[in-house]
């Protein structure tokens, strides 16, 4: 990661934590696709804040945990579905061997 500018690095680890065999098209897509980026920045912030949940007062801690454990769950369906559709869209522009 030591090549993924600073700003870039939380998206792309949040990104890999949850799909780290989908490496390099998560790399791709965080370097050239800004609504990606965007998302993986999103994952980043929602994590780190479901992580400090505890820390809130116990009356308003349980409704938090959910808030934002729902967030992280919903932009990681997102940020799938995008790696999916570049995956597929790769795929499609692959032209098989000539038969022989």
């Amino acid at each position: 990661m030591n090549s993924v500018p600073e700003s870039m690095r939380a998206a792309l680890s949040a990104a890999l934590r949850r799909f780290p065999s989908l490496e390099l098209t998560i790399r791709q897509l965080i370097a050239t696709d800004q609504n990606f980026r965007d998302m993986c920045d999103e994952l980043a912030e929602a994590e780190a804040a479901l992580s400090r949940v505890d820390q809130l007062p116990l009356h308003i801690c349980a409704i938090r945990k959910a808030e934002w454990g729902d967030l992280v769950e919903r932009l990681a369906r997102e940020i799938l579905a995008a790696l999916q559709e570049k995956q597929t869209i790769a795929r499609s522009h692959i032209i098989p061997p000539s038969p022989r």
